[in-house]
Order: C-alpha cells, then sequence, then structure tokens
C-alpha cells in the first residue's frame, strides 16, 4: 500500500474509503470496531497532499486500527467497559503519538475483552467479536477485535497489549502474524494498565514485513514509562533482508510444549515445519524449560494481584461510571464498581485482591514472584545454547463461542503456551502456518532473547516464505 501510495498509483482517500467500506461491509456481523474514526477521510486528504509534496511519514495515510484500551485524545477509550463508557483521554498514548508523526490514520478502536481480562472477546460490555473464519467461533483475547480487523481486511494492521498471550494468541486463532515486543521495548504510557509489569503493546500484521514496519514505528525510549529501555531501535524492515547463516543457528524445542491437550494436527504441522528447517541445514535440538508448567498458575496470581491493585482508580469519583443510586461515600464506590465492571473483571480484582492480602501475601503472591524468577532461569539457560525458541502458541484452534464461557479456570488454560514469554519479558511472535482439516488457522510461535527482536523478524520472515513457497 505505501508503495501504491508513493508512485501515486492509488490515493489515501481511496485507501480510507475501501476500508470504510469493509468495515460497513463486515462489522455488522464480526461486531470487530467499538468506534470509528469520523475524521479518518480529512486526515486522508492532508496525507495526499504531503504525497503531493515528497514530504510524508513511514505510514503515511495507512489506515491502522487501535485496541481499545490504547489513550487517543480524538476517539473514546473504554476498554470495552460499563465502567468507562464514553470516556474520553485528555491525551495520546505514546504510540499514538508515533503513530500520527509518521502519518499513519487511526481508522478505528477495536473491541476487546474488558480491561484486556480473557482469551476470547467474550468479555466485553459491547458483545462478542467473531472470527472471521467461522462466525460460531471466537477470535481470542483479549484483542480479538484486532485481530479479526486485520484477518477480515477491515485494516491491514492494528496495534493490541499482551499481557500473558492477548497479541499472540487471538493472531493465531484468526491467521495472522502477532508480535509482542520485549517488556520495555515500546513505552506503556496511555495504555490502560492490567499488570504493570507484564503490559506490552505490539503489532498485528498480514505479514511479518508490514508487522515489522508497525515496530519500527512503536518502538523506542520513552521518559513518561519508567519501565521503558533507552536501547537501539533497528531498522527493522531492513533487517529482515540480511542472510541468515542456517548452519551456525540452533533452533531449541521445548519438550514441555507438546505434551498432553496439544491438537495433534498443530503438533504434526509444527513437526512439518522443524523437519524441513533442519533440512535447511539449521540445528533444531530438543531442550527443556523444567518450570513451564508453574506458568499458568504464576501468571493468573501475579497478573491478579496487579490488576486489582490498577483496577482500584476506577472508584467513580475521577473518571468515568457513578452510580446514581448512592447516599454514601461508600455507597458511591460499591455501587459504582459493582455496576460498572463485568463478571471477569470482579472475579480478576477478587482473586488479585486475596492473593495479596494479609496472610496469604506470602502463600502467594510471593512466591510466585520466586517461580517467576525460576522460569526467566529457564529461558536465559535456554538461550545460551539456542538462538531460537519454537512452540505452539495455542494448544488447539478457536474453540466455539460461549464453550469456555462458564469455566474461567479452562478459559485460562488458552494461554498456557504464551503466558511464560511475558513473566520472562522476552519478545515472541506467532506466524500463521496453514488450516487445520475444520479450514481454521493455525499458529507458530518463536521467541527470542530479550531486545533481539531483529533477530526473531528476520527468522520468522525466513520461515515465512518457506510456507509461502509449499
Amino acid at each position: 500500500m505505501r508503495q501504491l501510495l508513493e508512485k501515486r498509483e492509488i490515493s489515501s482517500v481511496e485507501l480510507i474509503r475501501s476500508h470504510l467500506e469493509s468495515i460497513e461491509k463486515k462489522n455488522k456481523t464480526l461486531n470487530v470496531f467499538i468506534n470509528i474514526n469520523e475524521r479518518c477521510l480529512e486526515e486522508a486528504k492532508k496525507s495526499d497532499l504531503k504525497y503531493s509534496k515528497g514530504e510524508y511519514g513511514k505510514l503515511e495515510g495507512i489506515p491502522v486500527a487501535i485496541k481499545d484500551n490504547i489513550c487517543t485524545v480524538d476517539q473514546p477509550t473504554t476498554c470495552a467497559s460499563r465502567i468507562l463508557k464514553g470516556y474520553m483521554s485528555p491525551f495520546d498514548a505514546h504510540v499514538i503519538e508515533r503513530l500520527r508523526q509518521e502519518g499513519a490514520i487511526l481508522i478505528g478502536k477495536t473491541n476487546m475483552d474488558e480491561f484486556a481480562f480473557g482469551s476470547s472477546t467474550e468479555n466485553s460490555a459491547f458483545g462478542p467479536t467473531l472470527n472471521p473464519f467461522d462466525t460460531q467461533r471466537v477470535s481470542g483475547g483479549s484483542s480479538g477485535g484486532s485481530a479479526a480487523a486485520v484477518a477480515s481486511h477491515m485494516a491491514p494492521g492494528a496495534l493490541g497489549s499482551d499481557t500473558g498471550g492477548s497479541i499472540r494468541q487471538p493472531a493465531s486463532f484468526c491467521g495472522v502474524v502477532g508480535l509482542k515486543p520485549s517488556y520495555g521495548r515500546v513505552s506503556r504510557y496511555g495504555l490502560v494498565a492490567f499488570g504493570s509489569s507484564l503490559d506490552q503493546i505490539g503489532p498485528f500484521a498480514r505479514n511479518v514485513m508490514d508487522a515489522s514496519l508497525i515496530l519500527k514505528v512503536i518502538a523506542g525510549y520513552d521518559e513518561r514509562d519508567s519501565t521503558c529501555c533507552n536501547y537501539p531501535v533497528f531498522e527493522y524492515d531492513k533487517e529482515l533482508e540480511k542472510p541468515i547463516n542456517k548452519n551456525e543457528m540452533r533452533i531449541g524445542v521445548p519438550e514441555e510444549y507438546f505434551g498432553q491437550g496439544l491438537s495433534e494436527e498443530i503438533r504434526e504441522r509444527i513437526n512439518s515445519i522443524l523437519n524441513t528447517l533442519a533440512e535447511e541445514g539449521f540445528h533444531v535440538e530438543k531442550i527443556s524449560l523444567p518450570h513451564t508448567h508453574y506458568g499458568i498458575a504464576t501468571y493468573y496470581i501475579i497478573s491478579t494481584a496487579e490488576a486489582s491493585t490498577n483496577l482500584a482508580r476506577f472508584d467513580g469519583v475521577k473518571f468515568g461510571y457513578r452510580s446514581e443510586n448512592s447516599k454514601t461515600i461508600f455507597d458511591l464506590y460499591t455501587n459504582s464498581r459493582g455496576e460498572g465492571f463485568g463478571t471477569e473483571a470482579k472475579r480478576r480484582i477478587m482473586l488479585g485482591t486475596f492473593v495479596l492480602s494479609s496472610g496469604y501475601y506470602e502463600a502467594y503472591y510471593l512466591k510466585a514472584q520466586k517461580v517467576r524468577a525460576l522460569i526467566m532461569n529457564d529461558f536465559e539457560n535456554a538461550f545460551k545454547s539456542v538462538d531460537f525458541i519454537i512452540t505452539p502458541t495455542t494448544p488447539e484452534t478457536a474453540f466455539r463461542l460461549g464453550e469456555k464461557a462458564l469455566n474461567p479456570l479452562t478459559m485460562y488454560l488458552s494461554d498456557v503456551f504464551t503466558v511464560n514469554a511475558n513473566l520472562a519479558g522476552i519478545p515472541s511472535i506467532n506466524l500463521p502456518i496453514g488450516f487445520s482439516s475444520g479450514k481454521l488457522p493455525m499458529g507458530m510461535q518463536i521467541l527470542s532473547p530479550a531486545f533481539r527482536e531483529e533477530g526473531l523478524l528476520r527468522f520468522a520472515y525466513y520461515i515465512e516464505h518457506i510456507l509461502t513457497k509449499e
């Protein structure tokens, strides 16, 4: 699209109009967008003017969809929750500032699980987002709207947030590329916090090149986020074409990720790709990440603890929903939160408050932090002998609507292969690897050491080319 715009073979107005038509045609069925930017055609005209002058940004005139927990001054930021219905942020998130600087047009805000609590986008005050490949199935979560927007051609790229798999899991279910950068690679300023030590913003795209272009724009140091690291940002798209020394590259395959519960079709497909890589000259070897099985329990203790703390600010006083049926300040707090939060949000607030409470802090939260250190050490030790790790992204393809809604523990296990990357703070990417016999997308996850996104993207790009030749 960028090349066509540069050559003036299409205009940004035409590009935006075609995507708006796609949204109008598909959104009523799929429920992807919560809000559409009413000024995007006016912004497209300005982009066309910049192209005519030869002064344009890296994403000039190209539509990008935004997950609804990333603050924007000109569109509501609701986190798909009743408690923030109609909330207008007084500032743009850092990633939004970067996108605007490079000329991207924010076409709209996408649906999500309320406050990013979920793996299916069923926990939304706006109703679920449906899977573009089968409307009887979920799109994944919590960034299901962004994944479905890209998969259904309502937007060529999108931003999501990933706390325990919320980019990679829906990317796998919807058959698109989804990248979770290293913790600290992209500023979290303006991201409504879920788990502050786990959250990271990242891109969705239909191929690795597009994901690398978006990452190049949003990555980099921001002094407003104390956890943002001041490390060099690469020209990620240009890094993709650099040669790979196959004979010296080692690929780790952790046995803990290929046990019970994994779909046989996903297992066979990934094994086929690993065999192809071995034939190409890569060293493919089995490794062990011994504390993998503790990941889900550790994640759901730490993330809920941080969530209960972060969501304490939604009290009906400063902003957001306020209950009208309150006579005392205590009533105001309890009624506003009781009426404003959905079931899953309440569950996680109560879980988090419990594990932080007196008498249970050491037994749960402190122990979880110690296990997190062991999981981080597993990856550090593994990356001493291998360059990348390959695993499934999800245990299965997209499940049916309502199938896991009544059993939260079953739903939580949807993230069993993704949470450890967040606990360790390392980057990982979902790569689409084809379709199941049921014609549903399957995904493969690739992980690398922290702040090695350029190598991770290059390797994913190489595998993507192998897959396109099949």
